[in-house]
């Protein structure tokens, strides 16, 4: 089968035309055939040898991706031919956390199971999972728009967490990539019109206008010289990694960028969606630059201000939800061009991430059914 193979020991991608095609082992087993697949900002910390990430082997990475049921094992409730998505994240279910209902912080599965990360992904034809983080696609969702499903969840599970945003709340995004956007959309669908975003690319200002959601668009410059009041503050800015492929830039940055406006905040909740280890991280193959992953915030400032700092990891239980947004936002918040999705092949990844890199695209998804790109 073809597949996107990176090589954690060289920090490379081979695209290869006939990598194995996985058999099933466990009677609770499935084999998906991948048709839709998306490139994460995790998975360009993971390139960039940033995220920790099974060693001992070349593998596929990805870990939002959709597709159908190929083949099953003996106990599996679903049908060949079933149009799925799959939730990458997976606990024990035996632990404190995961019978908490926070299987994302299980010690022995959860991130350290992580189909992409620790097992072989979906930048394949082919991608053996566990049925239960198969879920099923409802009448009216595409398996194009279903790709969005695990980002969604994530969104999602911040919604979760930092609830209920209530409408009219002054509300300023941090990061116009594909998660800003995602959250831009959400927002906007459930009647939040008093929204600003701040991204200094202008190429995402200009995708982000596709959207025509009327929010008022900023570069940080700005953001640091007016001294706005907002309720809710969201930071989609991944560790800067989602604007290059290079080495990202000292994370001293983040202190310009969020305690200006914590500062001059009233209560805001201040809502860290991110997606990089801490150094010394298990996994991790080298040094990370302490400065990249530090954030200063005045303490009296919390105190004096009462802030709220929410920091959201993964999913939890949020998958269902993800896609019954999907069903109901459809292609008004979620159409590829609208957010600045490309669909590209698997041969095509180096084209694809050139395109990312430059910000002609916000998001990567590849195709691997014979089917027309679009």
């Amino acid at each position: 089968m073809e597949a996107l193979v990176f090589d954690p020991q060289s920090l490379s991608l081979k695209y290869h035309k006939y990598y194995p095609i996985p058999e099933i082992s466990n009677d609770d087993e499935v084999i998906v055939r991948v048709d839709h697949t998306g490139v994460c900002g995790t998975d360009l910390h993971i390139i960039q040898g940033d995220f920790p990430v099974r060693n001992d082997r070349p593998f596929p990475l990805g870990h939002e991706f959709s597709g159908y049921i190929h083949a099953v094992g003996k106990n599996s409730t679903f049908k060949l031919g079933q149009r799925v998505a799959i939730d990458p994240n997976s606990g024990c279910q035996l632990c404190d956390c995961c019978r908490s209902g926070k299987y994302q912080h299980c010690l022995t599965a959860g991130l350290n199971s992580y189909i992409g990360i620790f097992k072989d992904g979906g930048w394949a034809k082919y991608c053996k999972v566990l049925q239960q983080q198969v879920y099923a696609l409802p009448d009216g969702i595409t398996n194009k728009q279903a790709c969005f499903a695990e980002p969604l969840s994530c969104v999602a599970h911040s919604f979760n967490r930092a609830g209920p945003l209530k409408v009219g709340e002054k509300i300023l995004i941090i990061g116009a990539g594909i998660i800003g956007n995602l959250f831009a959309s959400a927002l906007y669908y459930q009647g939040h019109r008093n929204v600003t975003v701040s991204e200094k690319i202008e190429k995402r200002l200009d995708i982000f206008r596709r959207m025509s959601t009327g929010f008022r668009l900023i570069n940080p410059d700005i953001l640091e010289q007016e001294k706005m009041l907002y309720d809710v503050i969201i930071d989609c800015t991944g560790g800067n990694t989602h604007e290059s492929l290079d080495p990202p830039e000292p994370r001293k940055k983040c202190y310009v960028r969020l305690e200006p406006t914590i500062l001059h905040g009233v209560l805001p909740q201040v809502i860290l969606f991110r997606g990089v280890r801490e150094p010394g991280s298990q996994g991790l193959r080298t040094p990370v630059d302490l400065d990249r992953l530090m954030s200063s915030i005045n303490l009296y400032q919390i105190f004096d201000k009462e802030l709220t700092i929410i920091g959201v990891k993964t999913n939890s239980f949020s998958f269902p939800t993800a896609i019954e947004w999907i069903k109901v936002m459809g292609e008004r918040y979620l159409e590829y061009h609208k957010l600045g999705v490309k669909t590209y092949w698997l041969s095509e990844y180096e084209t694809a991430l050139a395109d990312l890199k430059t910000g002609r695209v916000a998001k990567i998804i590849f195709k691997t059914a014979s089917l027309p790109l679009m």
